[in-house]
């Protein structure tokens, strides 16, 4: 999944606006402004790697406060999500990588996904009948299995 638009540009400002957008759809982009990522300590094993260098990402995303569309915000708003505060700010931590460029990366991937998730529709479901020759054969297998039980009781001679 595509995270960074990466696309070249005549005018140099043009660009630069563009390359600091995460991009979720097609026209739903949003401005790295509202993004806050912080540096921090990853937990777990690592020895001395883990304990001095900061790689892991601490990315905050406020949702009421974002351009999203409404509809995007009222979906995430909506997901019964531990990573959502009380207040709407959604909390990513990603420290799975050493690098912190890696794990600044997988913590926007799954911001991305995680809207992509909230805002795709589920079908509703169309009840269905059983077929008719379904219900004979089930109706078939539990006479077949009734007498089979009713052989087990006492034979009178």
């Amino acid at each position: 999944m595509a995270v960074m638009h990466s696309r070249i540009l005549s005018d140099p400002l043009e660009s630069r606006t563009l390359l600091s957008m995460l991009v979720i759809s097609n026209n739903v982009h949003l401005s790295d402004a509202e993004i806050e990522l912080t540096a921090i300590r990853a937990q777990g094993a690592g020895g001395q790697n883990v304990n001095k260098v900061s790689s892991a990402v601490h990315l905050r995303f406020d949702i009421p406060a974002s351009s999203l569309p409404p509809f995007y915000k009222e979906r995430l708003l909506a997901l019964r999500d531990s990573r959502i505060t009380s207040e709407g700010v959604l909390v990513l931590k990603a420290q799975q990588y050493r690098t912190q460029e890696q794990n600044r990366a997988d913590a926007l991937e799954r911001l991305v996904e995680l809207i992509l998730s909230a805002t795709k529709v589920e079908k509703k479901r169309r009840p269905t009948k059983p077929t008719l020759g379904s219900k004979k054969r089930r109706l078939e297998s539990k006479t077949k299995r009734g007498s089979i039980k009713a052989g087990r009781g006492k034979v009178d001679f």
